[in-house]
């Protein structure tokens, strides 16, 4: 089973444990909502629980494989874009996981790429919200007004 129907099964299944499994320990997380990735299992696991609580209806819809250069480093690596919709605060969201590979087959870096603009901006604040909750990130403070 490749590493693409691995960690398919695993967000299908909400095995967080067989994700661990799946990721370097260096994983860089690229959000559709954050200019700069999120890094190190620990975190990247963190955010995992949060989105698997997050998406409703989550499925995956169709998979590519090929080669694809990953930001990290800039070298070209196997990669798999896994396709999906699922809800988030009602609304439907269409997206991509681009998953890239390291030389053990493990996943090294990730990126999400997600449709339209209103679910970019409902996932933001409900990720945002369960990081906060979870203790990932500090709350966000008040604006002076």
């Amino acid at each position: 089973m490749t590493t693409a129907a691995r960690f398919r099964a695993a967000v299908d299944s909400r095995d967080l444990a067989a994700l661990d499994e799946l990721f370097t320990d260096d994983i860089r997380f690229y959000s559709p909502v954050k200019f700069t990735p999120f890094e190190g299992k620990p975190m990247v696991l963190g955010l995992f629980g949060v989105l698997l609580r997050t998406f409703e209806d989550f499925r995956y819809v169709g998979d590519h494989d090929g080669t694809a250069e990953t930001s990290a480093d800039g070298g070209v690596s196997p990669s798999a874009v896994l396709i999906f919709r699922a809800t988030v605060g009602g609304k439907q969201v269409h997206g991509i996981d681009l998953l890239h590979f390291d030389d053990t087959g493990r996943i090294k870096e990730f990126t999400v790429m997600v449709r339209p603009q209103s679910a970019v901006h409902a996932l933001g604040e409900a990720v945002l919200d369960g990081l906060v909750a979870d203790g990932l990130l500090p709350a966000p403070a008040p604006l002076d007004r």
